[in-house]
């Protein structure tokens, strides 16, 4: 796989297999220089790019780089700013020093210039205004540790159609679990999304949108939500919370889904606005698992895209 900026780049089996991996990687991770991937990525360079801050998702990269043998370079934001130097120059230049880049970044279509720009460079997407997909495959593992089985399953997502939403439905649908998605009028996902959504659907999951926080969540097996104000959208704050008061997952709504539905968050919360702290805090919250899978899911990810001829074996 040459690159990995959205969840659409993976089929359902490849999915798959990269959950069985993460799991494995998962188990291992113990066996520290003992495992057989300590050397996976063995003379390999990351490169993290990062334009918007991030907790997890840099920590997470820069340990499983080193858990895998390879080497991590930290390349300053600034070098993005197209006064400074033009972003196919930069992208060309990273191509001749490291093996990937993992980019946090605005624009979806700036990875994409990056990717076409760069043939040998592989470009993960570390997260963009429109979609995350390395959240996506954590938030899977997460269900699959959970559930075992994802038949018959349906998640409830409530909040902003954003990101998280978008991979969140793409990687969802290809493994056969039905999502329900509540937002207010004028945040819903975008209809490109929702054609996608529809066009890699697998094993009859289907896709139903509401405005109605609490018909979404009635009967869900798992309830997903998001901060109302994503990064850059700071000024529509005030708006916003306005806006999303009623989609604040609490107890009441909870008790909605199904007895022993999971509350699935992708950090960092805002404790008091979308998720009330029971809720949180409570023994059906998975947030850490989530957080700690984005780990395990990453380095899966990492050795299918880098993988040497050896230290691999499924």
């Amino acid at each position: 796989m040459q690159n990995f900026l959205s969840i659409l780049d993976l089929d359902p089996d490849r999915i798959a297999k990269l959950l069985e991996s993460a799991a494995k990687l998962k188990r291992e991770r113990v066996k520290g220089m003992k495992a057989p991937t300590w050397n996976a990525l063995n003379g390999k360079h990351v490169g993290l790019l990062f334009e918007k801050p991030s907790l997890r998702t840099r920590v997470t990269f820069t340990i499983g780089v080193r858990e895998l043998g390879g080497d991590i370079v930290e390349i300053p934001a600034d070098v993005m700013h197209a006064d400074r130097e033009p972003i196919n120059d930069v992208a060309r230049n990273l191509e001749r020093w490291v093996d990937a880049v993992v980019i946090r970044t605005f624009g979806q279509e700036r990875l994409h210039q990056i990717a076409e720009i760069t043939p040998k460079l592989h470009v993960i997407n570390a997260l963009s205004n429109e979609e995350h997909p390395c959240q996506a495959l954590a938030d899977m593992q997460t269900l699959v540790e959970r559930w075992g089985s994802l038949a018959n399953k349906r998640i409830a997502y409530v909040g902003d159609g954003n990101n998280v939403c978008t991979s969140l439905v793409h990687s969802a649908m290809m493994l056969g679990i039905g999502v329900n998605v509540a937002t207010p009028k004028g945040f819903e996902l975008p209809d490109e999304v929702v054609d996608q959504a529809g066009e890699v659907s697998q094993k009859g999951a289907g896709l139903t949108e509401f405005t109605d926080p609490k018909a979404a969540v009635r009967d869900a097996d798992a309830v997903y939500t998001d901060v109302w104000t994503s990064m850059g959208q700071e000024v529509e704050y005030a708006e916003r919370k306005k806006t999303f008061k009623r989609y604040q997952v609490t107890e009441s709504m909870m008790a909605l889904a199904k007895p022993g539905a999971l509350f699935m968050h992708c950090l960092p919360a805002h404790r008091g606005e979308e998720v009330s702290d029971e809720v949180i805090e409570s023994p059906i919250s998975v947030v850490f698992d989530q957080a700690e899978n984005r780990l395990h899911a990453q380095k899966a990810l990492l050795i299918e895209m880098l993988k040497q001829g050896h230290g691999w074996r499924r």
